[in-house]
């Protein structure tokens, strides 16, 4: 285990609108902003055309490949993830969610583009004074921690 200490900085709230798309939206926000470093909450609507990923094709494969999955209809969601700058220090987004329709349930990873239905609701949690950063790990090539 690795690890680096950080400060609560700023917090902000978010109202996302009716198409708009996760993860564009919020890097492009914490671009704006200058956040380097965040834990994000969100909460709200997803749309039919939405993909997410759920899980990797073979988890034994040195570089795996992702399974994607498109939401199958509107769909009410919660996530959390992590927001940290890459080597170019562009702030990118690290958002695992859950989607509900009737009764059933997909979990993934956002980055394929999550669509809002009407409401979505994102809380940033500033970190500061942390040197958490996103570095491509060469073996899988994941944008992974570098502490």
């Amino acid at each position: 285990m690795k690890y680096s200490e950080a400060n609560l900085g700023r917090i902000f709230i978010l109202r996302l609108e009716h198409g708009d798309k996760i993860p564009d939206i919020i890097e492009e926000f914490a671009k704006t902003h200058q956040i380097h470093s965040a834990i994000i909450h969100f909460l709200g609507g997803a749309d039919i055309n939405s993909k997410v990923v759920v899980g990797p094709e073979d988890g034994t494969a040195k570089k795996p490949r992702p399974m994607v999955t498109e939401l199958l209809g509107t769909s009410e969601a919660v996530g959390v993830g992590t927001l940290f700058i890459n080597e170019d220090k562009v702030p990118k987004l690290h958002l695992h969610a859950a989607f509900g329709r009737n009764r059933d349930t997909v979990t993934g990873c956002t980055r394929d583009g999550v669509t809002i239905w009407h409401i979505g609701e994102v809380v940033i949690f500033e970190l500061t004074n942390s040197s958490a950063r996103r570095k491509v790990d060469p073996e899988t090539g994941f944008e992974l921690l570098d502490l």
